[in-house]
């Protein structure tokens, strides 16, 4: 089968399409025959050695790139239960060390990381939610607030900050969303409250909006102390990056989501999906022999969803 890899480090030049053994489900796994499968940040760290430098991935001679995937069911190992040969799926593969990736034409996954995929949308769509939606998810579990609870939610116009307003507002939780100017009607239908526009003493502007500051922060744009000032004393703050976390200034609890495969909470998603409660975006959509024009296309910036590799 064909998929895509790395053998050295750098820019999306170093991206290798190329043929490899096709992998065999082994016990509790499924070979999910990939239909679709977005395009993230951390492929592209992957791909310039970034996460080798930081010790998330050990040096080794073949990388595979991709962590969401959409897609059919083609075999079942042993022990399998609840998933069958073509049922339509989506999974995460949260092993970055792993030789293959989701960019290619078959990926081995635990049954455990897979969710029937919503039946609403597009299989293309599908592929947006695993990595982004779980990210979300498990970042709003760290802070295990009660409803009613005020959530500050920078970079909320993109992928994971989007769904954090979405699944925020559905916990009950009054949202205070961070973007830019022209993307506060946006926004706002995530779910959005209260919007205050990215720039300058960030801090001082949320709390005019909530005076004392906001009991919580998901700083998906990685805003580190700027986004930290915003929150009351002893309140929590989640970071989405190594290396991001800022101090822990007036007794907050900073945490940081380490994102893990989770099918049942990916099940989920894929409800919220279908009620209407999670609106999936894509960006773009390209061939799969086409991943260095994608990772170009991603480090451009710009983008308001998710770029997705297709089957040809």
């Amino acid at each position: 089968m064909r998929a895509v890899v790395v053998r050295r480090f750098g820019g999306p030049e170093v991206l290798e399409f190329t043929e490899i053994p096709l992998p065999v489900p082994g016990f509790g796994q499924v070979r999910v025959q990939v239909a679709a499968a977005a395009v993230n940040p951390v492929d592209a760290a992957t791909r310039s050695g970034f996460l080798t430098e930081a010790g998330i991935i050990p040096p080794r001679e073949v990388i595979g790139i991709g962590w969401d995937v959409a897609g059919t069911v083609d075999a079942a190992g042993d022990g399998v239960t609840g998933f069958a040969e073509g049922d339509a799926v989506i999974g995460l593969r949260d092993r970055p060390s792993a030789a293959l990736g989701t960019h290619a034409e078959f990926v081995v996954l635990d049954a455990a990381a897979i969710a029937a995929a919503p039946r609403t949308v597009s299989t293309v769509e599908a592929a947006t939610l695993p990595l982004n939606g779980l990210t979300a998810t498990q970042a709003l579990d760290l802070l295990d607030l009660p409803p009613g609870a005020t959530v500050l939610v920078t970079g909320a116009a993109g992928a994971v900050g989007g769904y954090a307003v979405a699944l925020a507002k559905a916990r009950g939780f009054r949202v205070v969303a961070v973007a830019g100017s022209a993307d506060e009607a946006l926004v706002r239908g995530f779910g959005a409250e209260v919007f205050v526009p990215r720039g300058d003493f960030l801090a001082d502007r949320v709390r005019v909006e909530i005076p004392g500051g906001v009991d919580a922060a998901l700083d998906t744009a990685l805003l580190g102390l700027e986004a930290l000032d915003a929150v009351t004393n002893r309140g929590r703050f989640v970071v989405f990056a190594a290396g991001a976390a800022p101090i822990p200034l007036r007794g907050i609890e900073v945490g940081h989501v380490w994102i893990r495969a989770d099918g049942a909470a990916l099940a989920g998603l894929a409800t919220l999906v279908d009620d209407g409660v999670l609106a999936l975006r894509v960006a773009e959509t390209l061939p799969l022999h086409e991943a260095a024009k994608a990772h170009e296309r991603l480090a451009a910036g710009g983008l308001r969803g998710r770029l997705v590799l297709i089957q040809e």
